[in-house]
């Protein structure tokens, strides 16, 4: 929908969101006074917020209240320095520790609001961050955050990578890739690419990873492995040296439980009493298995490994 607007009118819409963002209802003549307009244009702006998808209650009355409410969709937010900064620390803290449910939507977040985060506030960031000592992960490995964004624009501007790598052995090696996906398993990130030098797929382990730069080459997608990058992210850590097998029960059938399970776990298949069962290898803590499964929403059964059965 075509919104037009005088030379005026962006600025001043800010600012009316803005305000509206606290969470208060606003007279209309407190709303004017603020803006330096009058009611009717207040009413005006109102609506042309409306248009833009910003769900605006208004109240009946003499001076006539607006508020800002949920709607079914999420519009744009505006940010103030200390929000964006609050924000962004957030984010980096829960992409850096695989927060369980949201870790790739934590990336892909902050990756947005890192690409237009003025210096002046990412040097903020930055600063709030190295004050704080996260514990590290029950396997006493830790991730920049930067490390993390750059892979993820890597992926998202499919832009080849190079960047230095540590295999299980030891052994340093730099690598060009193709970045197709930065995926976490467990309490891991793993980035599944396409390795050049080696002519064929790879998973690497992001803990094990340095100095990602993206070359600003494009290239051209190529044909995944069979059954996709979740599929292939499964079979590449399967019998690692931290991975054990697991079998579990759902009390739902499998096609309701597989939108629900992340794909690198398995296939949920019927057991024909109304439920299903999951067989598989994860990586990683054996806990963490449970809270991936416990996000599901559904009444579930361990049956292996041992230490999760009940």
């Amino acid at each position: 929908m075509l919104v037009r607007m005088t030379t005026a009118t962006p600025a001043r819409l800010l600012q009316l969101l803005s305000l509206l963002q606290t969470p208060r209802e606003w007279p209309g003549g407190e709303l004017a006074e603020r803006l330096g307009v009058s009611r009717r244009t207040v009413r005006r702006d109102i609506d042309r917020l409306r248009e833009l998808g910003y769900p605006v209650e208004a109240s009946k009355g003499a001076d006539g209240g607006y508020r800002l409410v949920a709607g079914k969709a999420m519009p744009p937010l505006l940010l103030d320095d200390e929000e964006a900064v609050a924000i962004a620390v957030g984010l980096r803290a829960g992409a850096a520790h695989a927060v369980s449910g949201v870790e790739e939507a934590s990336v892909r977040a902050l990756a947005k609001l890192e690409q237009v985060l003025p210096a002046r506030l990412r040097h903020r960031v930055t600063t709030l961050q190295a004050a704080i000592t996260p514990l590290p992960g029950d396997d006493g490995t830790s991730i920049a955050p930067q490390t993390l964004t750059a892979l993820a624009g890597a992926v998202a501007g499919r832009e080849r990578l190079r960047f230095a790598y540590r295999d299980k052995d030891g052994g340093d090696s730099r690598r060009l890739t193709e970045p197709y996906r930065l995926m976490s398993a467990g309490r891991r990130w793993y980035l599944v690419a396409y390795d050049l030098d080696r002519a064929g797929w790879r998973t690497f382990r992001v803990d094990r990873l340095s100095e990602p730069f993206a070359t600003g080459v494009r290239y051209v997608p190529r044909e995944l492995p069979a059954g996709g990058a979740a599929e292939y992210l499964r079979r590449s850590i399967q019998g690692g040296p931290d991975t054990f097998a697991f079998e579990v029960r759902f009390a739902a059938p499998a096609e309701e439980v597989a939108e629900r399970v992340r794909a690198w776990l398995g296939t949920p298949v019927d057991d024909g009493a109304g439920g299903c069962v999951l067989r598989g290898e994860a990586s990683g803590p054996a806990g963490w298995l449970a809270v991936r499964l416990a996000l599901t929403g559904y009444e579930f059964t361990v049956r292996a490994p041992e230490e999760l059965a009940v």
